[in-house]
């Protein structure tokens, strides 16, 4: 496909089937997302790349973590709140999400074992988390950032769906023990991936994006 084509056909899955990925093309996605622009060339991205049974192995102890009332514990601390046009699209992408899955808006409870979700993977077969060394500070961060773009991006150009999550990270301490990650290196995210369960309602919508006036300032 074509960059505009990409562009516009990408986007977050939250349901998969269970089939795996092969090898092969697990490895060609991550050689493009490789190719991604980063300061002077470090590519900071460190990957915890999973399959088969080891999905499964810290899908169901992430869950048992996360449900068991342990408290979120991220490397880099989320946002302190949403704001303005930001809090609005936000809540226009739940919404959206929401009204797929008939879920009634205000129903707490629906939308919070949807959320609960992620900790599933969506029931992806493989998962990859992204980390990155704690000295990089924000603009490794940011080279990353480029590395998931690329990684979604060539994920589709495969045919294969895929999910960035932050959600992920809120539990950072977890992931580190699971993986023995280094305590310098920082968790991220993680990127669920898949085939996409085309017929499943949460993959029913696509978000809207805003319109340049509201994002540009010509100088």
């Amino acid at each position: 496909m074509e960059l505009p084509e990409l562009m516009d056909s990408r986007y977050s899955v939250r349901r998969f089937k269970p089939e795996p990925i092969a090898r092969p093309i697990i490895e060609d996605i991550l050689t493009l997302a490789g190719r991604s622009a980063s300061w002077c060339n470090t590519q900071p991205w460190q990957l915890h790349v999973t399959e088969g049974e080891a999905t499964d192995r810290f899908r169901d102890a992430l869950w048992e973590h996360v449900t068991s009332g342990n408290p979120p514990a991220p490397d880099i601390p989320f946002p302190t709140q949403y704001q303005g046009a930001h809090y609005a699209r936000r809540k226009t992408c739940a919404l959206q999400l929401y009204r797929s899955l008939g879920i009634k808006e205000g129903d707490r409870q629906a939308s919070q074992m949807q959320t609960l979700e992620n900790f599933k993977l969506f029931g992806a077969p493989h998962v990859v988390i992204v980390t990155c060394h704690e000295s990089l500070g924000a603009y490794g961060a940011l080279d990353c950032g480029l590395f998931v773009n690329g990684f979604l991006l060539a994920a589709t150009h495969h045919g294969i769906g895929s999910i960035a999550q932050a959600a992920l990270a809120a539990y950072s301490d977890f992931i580190h023990q699971h993986f023995a990650i280094p305590d310098e290196q920082r968790v991220l995210c993680a990127i669920s991936f898949g085939h996409t369960d085309d017929a499943h309602p949460a993959n029913q919508f696509r978000t809207e994006r805003a319109p340049l006036d509201e994002l540009v300032t010509w100088v």
